[in-house]
């Protein structure tokens, strides 16, 4: 079934809804999780517990993408149960490697309206890069794939994908200091 006909599902309260946005992105969202949180079993309750948070917002909400809603949604609770494990000093797998990388190009900002235009202002330079560039830099910093796995999956050397990657978090920095963030 394809997306449209599981959001119309979704509006119907029809709890088919749930099985077929499991059947067709649960395995994107269960990779997610688990690149985020390195375990199976908390990968699989995040992706359970994003689809009925879908089941909950839709409606009202209507996305116009469900794949990327349920990942943003898997996304974000899959980074709240890695906060809370507090287990792990240096955190799980990719994800706390894509922050550090991050962290040369975006501080912290203290107020909503400061994250709201941060989120904004790297949305605009996403914008500006090559298709390639951006599916390189979303790939590793939204998805926390591991640079060889974004080599293998665009047929590109992992050299590339780093040097990409340097490029566009240089650029990002160079971008947000122009927009008056102060680094």
């Amino acid at each position: 079934m394809d997306n449209e006909g599981i959001v119309s599902l979704f509006f119907a309260r029809d709890e088919n809804a749930i099985r077929e946005a499991r059947q067709a992105h649960g395995r994107a969202l269960a990779a997610l999780a688990l690149r985020i949180l390195g375990d199976s079993r908390d990968a699989e309750e995040c992706v359970s517990d994003g689809l009925f948070r879908a089941w909950n917002t839709i409606p009202p909400q209507q996305p116009r993408d469900l794949g990327a809603f349920l990942a943003k949604i898997v996304r974000g609770l899959a980074i709240d149960r890695l906060r809370a494990r507090e287990a792990q000093k240096r955190g799980a797998g990719e994800y706390c490697l894509s922050l550090e990388e991050l962290s040369e190009c975006v501080g912290g900002t203290d107020t909503a309206f400061e994250q709201g235009a941060l989120t904004e202002a790297i949305g605009d330079y996403l914008r500006s890069l090559s298709p390639q560039a951006r599916w390189i830099f979303l790939r590793r910093y939204f998805w926390f794939e591991r640079v060889e796995d974004i080599a293998r999956a665009g047929g590109f050397t992992q050299s590339k994908v780093k040097s990409t990657l340097s490029r566009a978090r240089k650029g990002l920095r160079e971008h947000l200091e122009k927009e008056g963030f102060d680094l």
